[in-house]
């Protein structure tokens, strides 16, 4: 069997033919993550540091609260990166109320809208007042995304396909669920193709990866900065890996190159 022997240089192309493509991977990844800075405890140099974040890695977008919307679009501005405003607080506001909150998030610059729906009518299974909230909110913001947050710890697989469903028939465009791949799994399964599929609390990489190819659309993390480190690290080690293979690979054609010469 023969065996083809790069040239050092043909060996050198090879081995950063391979790392451009994996920071070309790692780039297309961070491009599906949106930094979350929605927290309460979110002040203004909390916010500006997740925005510097955003843009220095080309992230999706930022997850902010109300409040911090007008800033957050003035940080991004020209970017491209969208402002995620959570609306609907604990969810048990008034849909007319979430709809006001929705509206002036939209004109601060919001460029998506993550609704956080009434958890009573969801474990209670109030299909009906679920899907007009939703409808509420659609019309009110016109064009700008809706998705819907199925977030919250209380939520099991049932509520979150019931939330799926309400989520379909109210016009929204996603929902967002927890980042476990069995909540994921139902909610793409009950989907079926009419939304994307958001997850949050991504904490590593291996997460990411795990859940983007379970089917995830988009991750949310407050580790951006540390999850794209440790992608980094690991295209850095890999690289390593493959310049050594490449070396005792050589190492071994000279091996057998000497041995037809009889040198």
């Amino acid at each position: 069997m023969e065996t083809t022997v790069l040239s050092a240089e043909e060996a050198a192309e090879y081995v950063e033919f391979k790392r451009t493509r994996r920071e070309a991977e790692i780039a297309l990844t961070l491009k599906k993550m949106i930094a979350d800075a929605s927290r309460r405890e979110t002040d203004k140099y909390t916010l500006k540091k997740t925005c510097d974040t955003v843009r220095k890695l080309s992230l999706s977008g930022v997850l902010v609260s109300p409040v911090n919307v007008a800033h957050a679009a003035r940080l991004l501005a020209g970017t491209g990166a969208r402002v995620v405003c959570i609306v609907g607080g604990t969810g048990e506001s008034l849909p007319a109320v979430k709809r006001t909150e929705a509206k002036k998030a939209v004109s601060m610059g919001a460029g998506e809208i993550r609704l956080v729906l009434c958890y009573s009518a969801l474990t209670g299974g109030n299909y009906t007042y679920l899907k007009r909230e939703i409808k509420k909110i659609r019309r009110a913001i016109r064009r700008v995304p809706l998705v819907v947050s199925l977030e919250d710890h209380s939520i099991g697989e049932e509520e979150v396909a019931l939330g799926v469903r309400a989520a379909c028939e109210g016009g929204a465009s996603g929902v967002c669920v927890r980042g476990e791949t069995g909540l994921l799994l139902r909610a793409c399964s009950v989907g079926t193709g009419r939304l994307l599929v958001d997850c949050s609390g991504v904490e590593n990489a291996e997460q990411l990866h795990t859940l983007l190819r379970a089917g995830a659309a988009r991750a949310t993390s407050g580790d951006a900065d540390r999850i794209a480190e440790e992608m980094y690290e690991a295209a850095r080690l890999a690289a390593e890996r493959t310049e050594r293979r490449e070396e005792r690979r050589e190492e071994r054609a000279d091996g057998e190159a000497d041995g037809e010469t009889g040198v």
